[in-house]
């Protein structure tokens, strides 16, 4: 579809969307600190399984799910539910939220090459640019957050592995999503993949939670953590389906420098980091390639 065709909706879903990740990426930490890994995530899959119970269903106007689809769901969920968590909930455990959203910078070049490759889609010149702009704010923003002594420099290397591991996983969601949308609805989409993830993590899930002292756990931390459910494996993912329908991957890549903008927000907002003269340059480098991504082409 020409960029000057595609419904201001769609963008506005991906750029929520995605700004909506962010947030929960950032909120997170809070979350890791209280409950472990596996059992975070088990809870975040079986909390919006219920919510989504009524979205598994086959349409009456939808096509049965073929061989080819029944795989690219797996994938769909092995990488963008089950592994992108995994990584992401120990890198951010590791490192900090403000890390989760500079590595994660790296999501739109990502996501551009794995559609090159995969999708055949060519990379313009203005979404090549958009990305340079995407990426060189997050960088600004690294240099501007990251002194000397920080909790940043203090982590550990395999902490920011696994985050570079969640911008893979998360940049084949992307591009695997992208020819899941031509056959099956947004909202089916969302409760099968979050199915797949709740069966993928119930065997660690149920491990740690045989050990776990849930009375521990604060009525806080399980406001939080339905929010982060219901964000994660409902809202995001029928919000990043529905635009993806109608934009093509590579400058839907572009829309995912939301998410480290959100979650440096988070970092900056709730747990308190320093905000200066370096972030504004670099939010508005971001958001230059978000509008040079966007903007409707002459014809």
């Amino acid at each position: 579809m020409s960029p000057s065709r595609v419904p201001l909706l769609a963008y506005a879903s991906l750029a929520s969307g995605m700004a909506l990740v962010g947030c929960y990426v950032g909120l997170s930490r809070l979350l890791v600190a209280a409950l472990p890994v596996f059992l975070l995530a088990w809870l975040r899959f079986g909390i919006a399984a219920v919510a989504m119970a009524h979205w598994v269903k086959r349409p009456a106007d939808e096509a049965p799910l073929s061989a080819h689809d029944r795989k690219l769901l797996f994938w769909e969920s092995f990488l963008g539910n089950f592994l992108f968590s995994i990584c992401m909930l120990f890198g951010v455990k590791a490192t900090s939220a403000l890390a989760a959203g500079v590595v994660m910078a790296a999501i739109p070049a990502a996501v551009a090459i794995l559609s090159r490759l995969f999708l055949g889609e060519r990379i313009s010149r203005r979404v090549m640019a958009a990305i340079v702009l995407a990426v060189a704010g997050i960088a600004l923003l690294a240099l501007a957050k990251a002194p000397a002594g920080s909790a940043e420099a203090a982590a550990p290397w395999w902490g920011y592995a696994l985050l570079l591991g969640a911008v893979v996983c998360e940049a084949s969601y992307v591009v695997i999503g992208k020819r899941l949308t031509g056959n099956v609805s947004p909202k089916r989409i969302s409760a099968l993949i979050n199915l797949w993830g709740l069966a993928l993590v119930t065997p660690f899930g149920v491990w740690q939670a045989l050990s776990f002292d849930f009375g521990a756990v604060a009525p806080g931390t399980w406001a939080l953590l339905v929010f982060y459910a219901i964000a994660a494996s409902m809202v995001t993912v029928w919000l990043w389906m529905a635009g993806l329908r109608h934009v093509p991957a590579s400058q839907a890549g572009v829309f995912t420098v939301m998410l480290p903008v959100a979650a440096a927000l988070v970092g900056v907002v709730f747990l308190g980091e320093h905000f200066g003269a370096g972030h504004a340059a670099a939010f508005a480098l971001a958001l230059a390639g978000l509008l040079l991504a966007t903007w409707p082409a002459r014809r």
